[in-house]
């Protein structure tokens, strides 16, 4: 049994291999947090509420029981209006018109496995022995308000998910205004709290700050989980390190716009919270209706941040990605989009493919301006018709051509957006988020389809699908670039109209469950100007995500170390680009672009034709190494060695499950005159076996290279780099 509840003290325990969650029903009906962190047994597990009366400004719900006062009882799911006067999980408006609900403990049930999520993304099992599920059942005795809490707990990974559903069983209508996926309050304040914040080609570096009273969150606005901030945070314990002491994630399973923080109160408790953003959101609940809130994922690791990567990267890989290519090596690939942009013809899509064929890559993928008259950014998103000028044979001729080069063939679609100048558009000019009477603001010279609508979704499958049906493709690169304005629908009537952003995310979730279903062969990459749309929702349609469209290598170092905090390596996409790098205009060596590259999905983004006889030699090098490494890159665990957030070097490596075998990458970005000597420790080793350096021979033990460490390369020059392949002695 994962979860277990004592009937006599309304204690609920969850428990997993290495992490226990506790709760207590206490009071009238509140469901009050106890525990979250190392596994414990579970002797009277209600002595860890401590309650203790305050003055009159934190007021009593029992006045047999002073100390009992929500604004001071660390809730499960709270709410605001009935003495709580913190931040709350969920606020709705009544037929009455306030806001104030109380829900308390009804019922519970525990259901083996774990139920999916209705028309949202979610982590799964594949049986019922993986995990198990409380349904924890509050209800609002005056106006019929319900919530379902959900919480799983897996048996092997030390996570758990929670999420809730709320019913409207009264006899008029409420309208939701908040609904938070989950809200925990923790004892104290003595923690950093750790977010992942950028821009675009500066996605997802590393901020820590210190907890103080008041609130500190990171939120997206726009639509969609964004560059700007992602959809996680940690809480670090007072001394917690990349490899030791207590670390608290919290993941939200969702692509549009978020909220997720930490209010600290006046007594210095912290309470945690994420969920879709209340700014800008309503849902309407008619009699009988429900919501769903998007899942959260909670991650406890005793073994600093290191350990709680692992785990998010262990769960995400095997149980939130889906499809043949969850467990399946990813090919290498060549991009034609830095090499040509918008200018091509088959003749030369051909050549580059050729040239790819020679170095031994194995998918060519054609990106954008394929399509209508797409001769550049102003025209032709939604007409996903091949452009005869630039293809006169048509799709199935390209694709036939590279696959008889040995090489399979993908394709670049923008499928949620539309260009003015189109025939889609001027078709069905309605069929955008739009508000009437406004004005239409554009971003690259596009506007948004209005997934929330049945016609549009069911637009999108056709086209997307018929361009799929018509030749040999089995790659797709699934693109979005732009944010949310003018957020309305249509359709939808006035009462409706702030669910639009929310609908959207529904629809656009469904039109990828259909379209992935459909051709379960095709590996599906997401993209989003790069990484504005890097989160777990997207992950479990599409496995992979293409990281940064910042290619240059150095700048690489920050944002793919940021993404593996929560992220697995086997999601990220990471190519080798030309110099002067297109984005920031740095000079980097190749085999440093390669070096940095080979942490990822591999590939390249520029022009095959143009290298010269050396560099040739260098990219069948790059490609013979990843074909012998990538089972360690994609399916092996992630260790970071040197953080570039706070150096000049970085250095990560990739250890076989067995820690029969290792994958070492270091880079330096500055030369420094008469630098000193330095090592770097190694991690994941099994310090008893003696392994082996491939490059030449050498043999080290594990306990050396993890204890003692490895001279730091002697280098020579800015932007170099070194890899290390270890295999362990028999």
């Amino acid at each position: 049994m994962m979860i277990h509840y004592n009937e006599s003290n309304r204690v609920f325990h969850l428990q997993s291999s290495d992490t226990s969650y506790v709760f207590q029903i206490v009071g009238a009906g509140y469901p009050a947090h106890l525990y979250w962190g190392r596994k414990i047994r579970g002797n009277r597990l209600e002595r860890l509420l401590n309650l203790r009366q305050r003055a009159s400004f934190s007021p009593t719900t029992d006045k047999s029981r002073p100390e009992l006062s929500l604004d001071t009882l660390p809730h499960e799911y709270p709410g605001y209006g009935s003495s709580d006067f913190r931040s709350p999980a969920y606020e709705a408006a009544l037929a009455d018109g306030t806001t104030v609900a109380e829900l308390l403990y009804h019922s519970h049930a525990i259901v083996p496995g774990k139920p999916a999520l209705q028309g949202l993304p979610s982590v799964y099992v594949e049986n019922e022995d993986e995990a198990q599920t409380l349904e924890l059942t509050l209800k609002d005795a005056h106006s019929g308000l319900t919530v379902v809490l959900s919480y799983t707990v897996f048996e092997k990974h030390n996570a758990i998910t929670r999420s809730a559903r709320i019913v409207n069983g009264g006899s008029s209508p409420l309208r939701l205004n908040r609904a938070l996926s989950m809200s925990l309050d923790m004892v104290h304040d003595r923690y950093s709290m750790l977010q992942l914040s950028g821009a675009w080609a500066r996605e997802r570096y590393v901020h820590t700050r210190k907890l103080v009273p008041g609130m500190q969150s990171v939120e997206s606005r726009r639509g969609s989980s964004s560059h700007m901030q992602n959809p996680f945070i940690a809480l670090l314990a007072e001394g917690a390190t990349e490899d030791n002491g207590d670390v608290y994630g919290v993941n939200l399973v969702y692509s549009g716009s978020f909220t997720a923080g930490v209010e600290v109160d006046q007594f210095h408790s912290s309470r945690v919270f994420i969920g879709i953003n209340p700014f800008d959101f309503s849902w309407l609940l008619e009699p009988g209706e429900s919501f769903q809130t998007p899942e959260a994922v909670l991650v406890h690791s005793s073994e600093g941040l290191g350990g709680m990567s692992r785990t998010y990267h262990d769960l995400y890989r095997t149980r939130l990605t889906r499809g043949v290519y969850r467990d399946r090596v990813r090919p290498i690939l060549i991009n034609n989009w830095e090499a040509t942009y918008f200018n091509f013809n088959a003749e030369k899509i051909e050549a580059i493919a050729a040239a790819g064929k020679e170095l031994g890559l194995e998918l060519f993928v054609l990106d954008d301006g394929w399509f209508g008259k797409r001769n550049d950014d102003t025209t032709s998103l939604g007409d996903w018709k091949v452009d005869l000028n630039k293809l006169p044979e048509g799709l199935n001729d390209l694709a036939t051509r590279v696959n008889k080069l040995g090489m399979q063939f993908g394709l670049w679609f923008e499928p949620e957006m539309v260009s003015e100048d189109s025939e889609l558009y001027r078709a069905h000019p309605d069929w955008c988020l739009h508000v009437p009477d406004r004005r239409r603001t554009v971003a690259r010279n596009q506007l948004i389809l209005d997934l929330s609508r049945a016609d549009v979704q069911d637009y999108i499958v056709e086209a997307v699908g018929s361009v799929l049906r018509s030749a040999p493709i089995s790659y797709v690169k699934w693109d979005m670039n732009r944010n949310m304005s003018e957020i309305g629908s249509a359709l939808l009537p006035p009462e409706r109209q702030r669910e639009t952003a929310h609908r959207y995310m529904l629809g656009l979730y469904s039109v990828m469950e259909r379209i992935t279903s459909a051709f379960p062969n095709v590996l599906f990459e997401s993209c989003s100007g790069g990484g504005g749309r890097f989160d777990p929702g997207m992950l479990y349609y599409m496995p992979q995500t293409w990281t940064s469209d910042n290619t240059d290598a150095i700048s690489r170092l920050q944002i793919q170390y940021g993404t593996s905090i929560v992220y697995p390596v086997s999601s990220m996409g990471s190519h080798v680009s030309a110099v002067p790098n297109h984005q920031v205009h740095r000079i980097t060596p190749l085999e440093t672009r390669g070096n940095v590259a080979l942490s990822g999905n591999f590939g390249y983004e520029l022009d095959l034709t143009k290298f010269s006889g050396d560099e040739k030699e260098i990219v069948k090098r790059q490609v013979a190494l990843y074909k012998e490494i990538r089972h360690l890159v994609q399916f092996g665990d992630f260790y970071r060695l040197r953080s570039p957030f706070e150096g000049n070097d970085t250095a990560w490596m990739f250890v076989s499950k067995d820690r029969g075998e290792a994958f070492v990458m270091y880079a330096r970005v500055l030369q420094e005159a008469n630098e000193p000597l330095d090592r770097f420790r190694l991690k994941g080793l099994d310090p008893k076996r003696d392994y082996r350096l491939e490059q030449d021979g050498s043999l080290y033990g594990g306990d050396e290279l993890m204890y003692a460490g490895l001279p730091v390369p002697e280098l020579h020059g800015d932007f170099q780099s070194a890899v290390y392949r270890f295999r362990a002695v028999e």
